[in-house]
């Protein structure tokens, strides 16, 4: 008699599903409650050959929402928006806007030229660009061989 062996057509799919509900679940989860709970939003960080660009994904503000702050090393960007809406003659049944409020922090190096920071917010987008220091260049210098 010979051993055959197969493959069962859902053990392939139960693997993936485990492989996915505990490698994924974490990543996913701290995505929910950072966006939804918190109110942290998203962030990407770029460095270029001369800078540093903090991209803040943050639709529905408007430029004076923002506050973006330099205190020792740490850079502070912080958002506040109230959503009143006032009418005299509609009675409220329910009301669901809230006010929507942030704070992230980052450590600011010595490489970056404290000086120079700027920021704009186009198309929801806040965009904070962190200038690099020009480095101090050493001339070469010849050693002589004794």
């Amino acid at each position: 008699m010979t051993l055959v062996k197969t493959q069962h057509p859902f053990a392939k799919s139960f693997d993936g599903l485990m492989n996915e509900i505990f490698n994924e679940l974490p990543t996913s989860f701290g995505k929910a409650i950072r966006e939804d709970v918190l109110h942290f939003p998203p962030v990407n960080i770029v460095e270029k050959t001369n800078s540093y660009h903090i991209q803040l994904n943050a639709p529905g503000f408007d430029k004076a929402d923002f506050s973006v702050k330099l205190d020792a090393n740490i850079l502070t960007i912080s958002g506040d928006k109230k959503e009143e809406v006032k009418d005299e003659t509609a009675k409220s049944i329910r009301k669901e806007f809230t006010l929507k409020t942030f704070k992230r922090s980052f450590t600011v190096d010595e490489k970056i030229d404290s000086t120079n920071i700027s920021a704009k917010y186009e198309n929801g987008i806040l965009t904070v660009e962190l200038p690099k220091k020009e480095e101090a260049k050493v001339a070469a210098k010849e050693i002589a061989i004794q």
